[in-house]
């Protein structure tokens, strides 16, 4: 199946690497235009505005600040006009034992929420509410996690539930929205191979992560894109509010 998203705007957070750059790349050979986000990385996101120099804008933004997020958005929407779709990609993972120091612990936990959902909140509700004022279709595409369903180690509770929060916000626009034309959707991954996964493995061994999925060889990036891509093209529409599962059988519902 041929994806054809030419004359699509799209923001993708956390594009300059791993799910987020794979993702863009996709949506960029499929024709779309897509304001890549970066929060640190500058070098890695510009790789893909050289690569695509047309349809590419890059932007600079800390998604643990909402004015930041607001930023975001407004530069995301006067580069084009506006916006066709959005994907919540970026997020962060903190390791956060329960024997920490309180206040550590705690600012983990904030930190995580903040970019995790609170991000993702601020970014939807803008494009949401940018579509309804422009009565125009719009399409969400939020990567939560399989965290989010059966959970996570005791050092990860904040990642599990940010990314679980993801899932019932996903839900709520999905319903609350749909005959605007408004669609939402989630991706849940599992392990993936990412830079973001690089302290688990250095801890515990690509062979920990195997044990853990049925198929012969760990998820990439590029396993998680073309369903993304798919998503944002209107042809699955009707899978408006659901979440699909990434993950290498590690976990199946």
């Amino acid at each position: 199946m041929q994806i054809n998203l030419n004359h699509q705007n799209i923001l993708v957070t956390g594009a300059s690497r791993g799910i987020g750059k794979a993702i863009s790349q996709r949506l960029l050979e499929s024709g779309a235009r897509v304001v890549v986000h970066y929060g640190k990385n500058q070098q890695r996101a510009q790789e893909l505005a050289d690569a695509f120099p047309e349809q590419t804008h890059v932007v600079a933004a800390d998604l643990a600040s909402p004015s930041d997020c607001e930023h975001l958005f407004k530069e995301a929407t006067q580069k084009w006009g506006h916006l066709d779709g959005l994907v919540n990609n970026a997020g962060i993972a903190i390791k956060s034992p329960l024997d920490m120091e309180d206040s550590i612990w705690l600012r983990d936990w904030q930190n995580s929420f903040a970019v995790n959902l609170q991000a993702a909140a601020i970014l939807s509700r803008a494009f949401v509410q940018d579509c309804l004022g422009r009565k125009q279709a719009g399409r969400m595409v939020h990567i939560s996690s399989r965290a989010a369903f059966r959970g996570d180690t005791a050092e990860y509770l904040a990642y599990a539930a940010s990314k679980g929060g993801m899932l019932a916000m996903s839900h709520s626009f999905a319903r609350a929205y749909g005959k605007s034309g408004i669609r939402s959707f989630v991706i849940a991954p599992g392990f993936t191979q990412t830079d973001m996964a690089q302290e688990f493995m250095d801890e515990y061994g690509e062979g920990h992560a195997l044990d853990d999925i049925v198929l012969e060889k760990l998820t990439q990036p590029e396993d998680i894109a073309p369903t993304v891509a798919l998503l944002l093209s209107g042809l699955a529409d009707h899978a408006t509010g659901s979440s699909i599962s990434i993950n290498a059988g590690s976990y199946i519902r």
